[in-house]
């Protein structure tokens, strides 16, 4: 008992003692607070949980629409292509009247025929009165009446298509600038319609007055591959219908169509001038006889106009034409690249 009696009246039982009673309040206070904490950590964490389910949800849904967008846009190319394939394989060749518009005439029928007889009456009469027999004038006038025209039409044709390409994209990236300074589609258009030159200028005019009359522009639109068969007017009139029909930005729709256009053209540049060498090549086989024989005719008149004045020699000349036609015709399959 003496010394319980020192201990406690030592200093050290009084730090013990403190110690004590502060570890006590310490534990009291823990104790009463502790379901406080506990509550606002088990708040926190299920606001964590909530909104990072949300936003789990979010981007679910997000990828889902995207997904689903991509789905109806390839419907609707899937579409589009076995509608295209169709009329194709209905009717391969364009009709007259789409024929002579693509080339820029507004011949009719009567007036097609009219010049094809003229044209193969006025190669049989050169050809008579040059004194050729009379199987070489009846050639020359099936050549005049049926190859002459068509090519004539065919060549002015292809020289239209070549200048809408040049000019196409131009016109392409007016609507763009024009949609995205906040311009209506159809001030675009007009504004295209007056700018481009021709022939895409009058074609964006008659899509505009399409446009005017109530036609969708989708459906208006649709109108011009029709005018002009190439792949660039598809590829407009399928960008527009996928717009119309899955939402989108226009303007970017249109801008990446523009730059799709500039790489073709970029890259059939190049093309040309790859295959420019076999052309010359092909130019220069081709043109050699008919320089020989020029040469022999100022040379030697005798020994050449055997082939022109007896039958043997014209057989042989239609011969050697025959196969000359069908070796350029080889030549040019050849160097001809499609993009």
């Amino acid at each position: 008992m003496a010394d319980l009696e020192n201990f406690l009246a030592s200093p050290l039982a009084d730090y013990l003692i403190t110690l004590l009673i502060v570890i006590s309040v310490v534990g009291v206070t823990y104790s009463l607070l502790s379901p406080l904490l506990t509550k606002d950590k088990l708040g926190a964490r299920k606001e964590n949980l909530i909104q990072s389910s949300v936003a789990h949800q979010t981007g679910r849904s997000q990828r889902l629409d995207v997904t689903a967008r991509r789905k109806t846009v390839q419907d609707q190319l899937k579409a589009m292509e076995a509608a295209q394939a169709a009329k194709k394989k209905k009717s391969d060749k364009p009709a007259f009247a789409d024929w002579i518009g693509q080339a820029g005439l507004s011949w009719s029928k009567l007036k097609y025929f009219v010049i094809s007889i003229v044209c193969g009456i006025a190669l049989f009469s050169l050809s008579f009165l040059w004194g050729q027999p009379l199987w070489v004038s009846i050639a020359l006038l099936f050549v005049g009446t049926f190859g002459l025209p068509r090519f004539y039409v065919s060549r002015r044709r292809k020289k239209r298509f070549n200048q809408f390409l040049d000019e196409f994209p131009n016109a392409v990236d007016i609507i763009v600038r024009g949609i995205k300074s906040g311009m209506p589609l159809g001030d675009c258009i007009h504004i295209a319609s007056t700018e481009a030159k021709e022939p895409v200028g009058p074609e964006f005019a008659l899509v505009l007055e399409k446009m005017q009359m109530g036609v969708p522009l989708a459906e208006a639109i649709h109108n011009m591959p029709k005018r002009l068969p190439l792949q660039e007017t598809n590829f407009l009139a399928i960008v527009i219908t996928i717009q119309s029909q899955a939402g989108g930005s226009l303007a970017e729709a249109l801008g990446n169509l523009s730059r799709t256009l500039r790489q073709r053209k970029t890259m059939k540049g190049k093309i040309r001038a790859a295959s420019q060498e076999a052309k010359s090549s092909a130019a220069i086989i081709g043109s050699l006889p008919f320089l020989v024989t020029l040469m022999l005719y100022f040379v030697a008149p005798d020994y050449i106009t055997l082939l022109f004045e007896t039958d043997i020699g014209l057989i042989l000349i239609a011969i050697g034409l025959v196969w000359m036609t069908l070796g350029i015709l080889v030549m040019r399959k050849m160097i001809d690249f499609k993009i």
